[in-house]
């Protein structure tokens, strides 16, 4: 069985799996890699299609993430291990959960979001102009960064953004809006392990994205409420949609709380 790729460093009981958001990479974690690895084994992932883990449009949705990161726990013999999703990652290691239950003890959703039914005549008008894809994707991800983001660090992710082919990147938006209006919430309520949601920004049904203050709430978060059975959330303030480079002090304070407190159950 061919593995996707995947970084092994540290070792230690309860691992920790990082998944990545859309056109990112495992590197997006690394300073989350370098803080836990020292007491816990850390898997950093790249799903198909992205970093060195090749993938074309036809195999390439959110439950065969999910078999895929699920693949590797297997194959490495894993035993419960935190999985920690970002943006779209977040999707992967819901499903990756309910795979292998027996090889999960949590689930971190980082930033997430749930594409609304209204954002289906946005793609489909963007898809159907030549550089209607590079614009949209081109927003979005301004939209993630504000002034305390490195300037370098911006132009690396836009620059990766853009070097992902139109066609994968196009079916895998349009698999996040079939997944999230068809599946999430059923996909959330089947979890049978604590949840944390790590949230950073809000999203609106069009997509325009703000930094979150404390104590606010979402309708995002909302609706986890509503579906997770044991969930947690928690906001890392006034940052942008990737607080584990922006943010990684907090970030990975808050993970360790969630870890401590699932290691006190």
């Amino acid at each position: 069985m061919d593995l996707i790729h995947h970084k092994v460093v540290g070792t230690g009981r309860l691992p920790i799996v990082f998944v990545h958001g859309f056109a990112c990479a495992h590197a997006d974690w690394d300073a989350q890699v370098a803080y836990f690895s020292p007491r816990h084994q850390t898997v950093a992932v790249d799903l198909r299609g992205h970093g060195a883990s090749p993938g074309v449009p036809a195999v390439c949705s959110m439950e065969r993430f999910g078999a895929d990161v699920a693949d590797v726990l297997r194959a490495l013999d894993l035993p419960p291990a935190i999985l920690v999703g970002h943006s779209m990652g977040c999707r992967v290691v819901v499903e990756a959960a309910l795979q292998v239950p027996a090889q999960t003890a949590g689930v971190i959703l980082v930033d997430g979001s749930q594409v609304a039914p209204t954002m289906a005549p946005v793609l489909r008008e963007a898809f159907a102009t030549a550089d209607g894809y590079a614009n949209l994707t081109g927003g979005f991800f301004k939209d993630m960064f504000t002034a305390k983001t490195d300037p370098a660090i911006a132009s690396a992710v836009a620059a990766r953004v853009a070097a992902l082919p139109s066609s994968l990147g196009a079916r895998l938006l349009t698999d996040l809006l079939r997944y999230d209006v068809t599946r999430l919430t059923a996909s959330l309520a089947g979890l049978r392990v604590p949840v944390l949601a790590l949230q950073s920004t809000f999203s609106d049904e069009y997509r325009a994205r703000r930094p979150m203050q404390p104590a606010q709430t979402t309708p995002y978060l909302d609706m986890l409420r509503a579906h997770v059975p044991d969930l947690r959330c928690a906001v890392v303030p006034d940052t942008g949609h990737f607080p584990q480079i922006d943010e990684p002090a907090l970030t990975n304070a808050l993970i360790e709380d969630f870890i401590a407190s699932r290691t006190r159950r």
